[in-house]
């Protein structure tokens, strides 16, 4: 087992400084949503960090427990109160995944920021946001909101167009710190939705490359998917493939439903902190790779299955997230990261701990 390197007696210290990004004030009300799996150290440093900056602060456990293999679960709502109160906090602080919620989308309408928490102690150190990161997440923002098409490719074979501006393009930079705003400490990535059936081409996954839901594995063969009117119409390779294959066609709500094998979220990670060797390092945790996997700067990552998130139809739970390496990415003609390596300057962030 290897060790927490981060002083327990650090966290509240580390809370703090997370939510003086937030912006959390005196006189305002901080909400804690937990639930049976949640670190206790993280309950007690949120306290101690809400209170230390004058805010009223308490916690909410619900008997269920969320993950990236079950999202959506409605762990607020059904139990009387629990909505309301949230909407009239001024900061909600997940301490597990609210993502494909119906119930997250009440509460931040009604003005509550939200921060999701659930990364291990060490990598919220290391990928705490550093300066300059907010201002690069929405210059990349920016442009994949303008833009009408996206074209990746890479020398392994990957060559996918989609048309996008059908759903919203969502930015993530670390910290909640306007109404109504969701993010994820230690993110750093902007995605959207392509538009509906216009995904075509081919994308291949190589070895190096990282599944991230549902397995949280690096590639080691080969994966080669045909996509055709916006659905995986062929996965072609070894045991990646078959795993692939596997979870997709388990999570059918019928022989016919194809929604986990739609083409889901699109985006790129800008972290400069973010690693992708955290699952090298630190083992196959889930912890270690829920931000470091999907932030690293210039992974392109791919995606299947649902969009409701975004405001489409599809509640799927055959969700599968591959951050890939060394692709281009084209936005309407104009390369922005080619072979992994960005080429607008201003999507480059310094690093502030070692890599």
């Amino acid at each position: 087992m290897r060790p927490q390197l981060i002083n327990p007696a650090q966290l509240a210290s580390l809370f703090r400084k997370e939510f003086e990004l937030c912006r959390v004030a005196k006189g305002e009300t901080v909400a804690i949503l937990t639930d049976l799996s949640t670190r206790p150290s993280f309950i007690e440093a949120a306290f101690a960090a809400a209170a230390d900056l004058g805010a009223d602060v308490y916690a909410m456990c619900v008997n269920q427990v969320p993950s990236w293999h079950r999202v959506g679960i409605s762990t607020v709502g059904q139990c009387k109160g629990t909505l309301e109160a949230f909407k009239a906090a001024d900061m909600l602080v997940c301490l597990h995944i609210p993502l494909f919620t119906k119930w997250m989308k009440e509460v931040r309408k009604g003005g509550t920021r939200v921060l999701m928490v659930i990364d291990h102690p060490d990598d919220l150190e290391s990928l705490m946001s550093p300066p300059g990161l907010k201002d690069a997440v929405i210059h990349a923002g920016k442009r994949l909101q303008a833009a009408k098409t996206m074209r990746v490719t890479s020398a392994a074979g990957t060559d996918l167009t989609v048309k996008v501006g059908e759903y919203p393009t969502m930015i993530q930079y670390g910290y909640a710190d306007e109404p109504g705003r969701f993010d994820h400490w230690g993110g750093g990535h902007v995605h959207t939705f392509p538009n509906e059936g216009s995904a075509n081409g081919t994308v291949v996954i190589q070895p190096g490359d990282l599944v991230v839901l549902p397995y949280n594995r690096y590639v080691v063969d080969t994966v080669r998917l045909e996509i055709r009117d916006g659905f995986v119409r062929k996965i072609e390779g070894g045991l990646d493939a078959r795993l692939m294959s596997h979870w997709l066609d388990g999570n059918k709500k019928s022989e016919d439903d194809l929604d986990g094998h739609a083409i889901s979220h699109l985006g790129w990670g800008l972290n400069p902190n973010a690693r992708w060797d955290n699952l090298a390092l630190w083992g196959d945790d889930p912890e270690r790779t829920y931000a470091a996997a999907r932030t690293f700067p210039g992974n392109f990552l791919f995606s299947t299955g649902p969009n409701n998130e975004g405001g489409g139809k599809r509640a799927t739970t055959g969700h599968y997230d591959v951050p890939m390496r060394d692709c281009t990415v084209i936005l309407d003609n104009d390369v922005i990261i080619e072979r992994g390596r960005f080429r607008d300057p201003k999507l480059i962030v310094p690093a502030t701990t070692a890599i």
